[in-house]
């Protein structure tokens, strides 16, 4: 039986796209591996959000020149975000002709028809091209091997319409396009009864749910219909927009049984020239009424945000409104990114580029003040009793067990008898962190 390797760069999305390719291929009648040596079929699924993730599949297709020179039979192929990008395959297939196969985000459903034409002795590149809503449809009913676990994904919407000027996703993946309502519903009822305990509903705009079809059903109404799915214990989603988190949307998971109390809501900068520059769609104000009202709704919640710092035009006033920011809104956690330009996107070509030593400084600043505050969140779970989904072994203690609270929190515990992958169990916080809770099981 041959053997494939999938390499996934990149955001759930990726992954979850990596999961349906890994579908297509054992349904052709492959075998996973993750070992790549061993493979008659790797394939790459790339990221093209940032540059370093680019360097390393450039990296990675250099070193299989050698392995394809001894080995003829060897198919290599990319896939995902960065073949996309303007003039990419044209690189590619120039660079490295040893790759066999490229196929875009929107052409998944045509690995079969690649894979006939590679193993005909024929190249086979698909990708998208010129306007990307030009047939990109949803493609329902493909085969999906999923990742063993608690948790399983389930993409809403594909796309972007939103067209922030350092991102290029709405160009690698197309325009807004939602599945159809009950097709979700369906697909959440069937991980249920196959045992997953968790779902994440995936989209890079999952607010968006239900704008282009025409029935009138948004993302409130899609939360509200797969809460309390039998044997599903908690949903999630990512990511939100804050411009359209609505108060439908608020009241909607104040009132749900299994939707999450964790909010992860990008702010990206606290400055309001900044958000206008990034073409965000709000303003600092309107975020942190947000955030008010959304703590008025549901008093326990987390809220984790995504950050950048060194955006062209940033100054040492608005670097101050993101550390202000970031006090008084007080988020659980950050995920903080230096601007780094891309390619096709309008803030590549702004003025006032920041340099690269300031962007280290500022970052250093921010990183450590957050910590700070999530540490200081964190405290407040010292001696408290969470309720916990366990996720499996630590990755890094295999004498503990981890697992997730509501709010998003990383706990992890001793073994404990009959507590096993799956459970929803009470544990007592006995150490706090800013990364990893340390608790011990109080009742199963």
């Amino acid at each position: 039986m041959r053997k494939y390797h999938i390499h996934t760069f990149g955001c759930q999305m990726n992954e979850h796209d990596s999961e349906i390719i890994a579908g297509i291929l054992e349904e052709r009648g492959f075998q996973a591996t993750d070992s790549p040596d061993d493979a008659d079929l790797i394939i790459f699924n790339t990221c093209c959000v940032r540059e370093n993730p680019e360097r390393k599949v450039y990296g990675r297709l250099g070193d299989l020149k050698k392995r394809k020179m001894a080995n003829p039979d060897l198919i290599i192929g990319v896939a995902g975000c960065m073949v996309q990008q303007p003039g990419e395959v044209e690189r590619i297939t120039k660079r490295f002709p040893h790759v066999d196969l490229v196929i875009g985000t929107m052409n998944i459903h045509e690995l079969p028809d690649l894979l006939d034409q590679v193993e005909a002795g024929h190249k086979a590149y698909r990708i998208l091209e010129e306007d990307p809503e030009e047939g990109a449809g949803v493609m329902e009913g493909l085969p999906i091997r999923r990742v063993p676990g608690v948790s399983a994904w389930v993409s809403i919407i594909y796309g972007c319409n939103n067209f922030c000027s350092y991102c290029i996703v709405p160009y690698v993946r197309g325009r807004e396009r939602s599945r159809e309502f009950q097709d979700i519903v369906n697909e959440v009822k069937r991980l249920g009864q196959e045992g997953f305990k968790e779902v994440v509903l995936l989209g890079q705009n999952v607010n968006s749910y239900g704008h282009d079809l025409q029935d009138g059903r948004d993302f409130a109404d899609l939360l509200r219909a797969v809460d309390k799915t039998p044997g599903i214990a908690r949903i999630r989603y990512m990511t939100s927009h804050p411009r359209d988190f609505t108060d439908k949307l608020i009241e909607t998971i104040a009132s749900s049984e299994t939707v999450c109390e964790h909010f992860h809501l990008p702010l990206q900068a606290g400055s309001n020239k900044v958000l206008a520059r990034m073409n965000r769609g709000y303003t600092l104000e309107h975020y942190m009424d947000l955030v008010s009202k959304i703590r008025k709704a549901v008093p326990e919640c987390s809220i984790t945000t995504d950050l950048i710092v060194g955006f062209p035009g940033e100054d040492e006033d608005d670097f101050a409104e993101t550390m202000r920011a970031v006090e008084e809104i007080r988020f659980d956690s950050a995920f903080t990114f230096v601007y780094s330009p891309r390619r096709g996107t309008a803030a590549a070509s702004m003025p006032g580029q920041v340099p690269d030593d300031v962007k280290s400084r500022r970052i250093q600043e921010l990183i450590d003040r957050q910590n700070e505050i999530t540490q200081e969140i964190n405290d407040t779970l010292q001696g408290r009793t969470v309720e916990v989904l366990v996720e499996g072994l630590s990755k890094t203690n295999p004498s503990m067990l981890s697992g997730r609270t509501r709010t998003n929190k990383l706990v992890v515990f001793p073994l404990y008898p009959g507590v096993t992958q799956g459970d929803l169990i009470n544990v007592k916080i006995t150490e706090t962190r800013a990364w990893t809770q340390i608790g011990e099981v109080v009742s199963v």
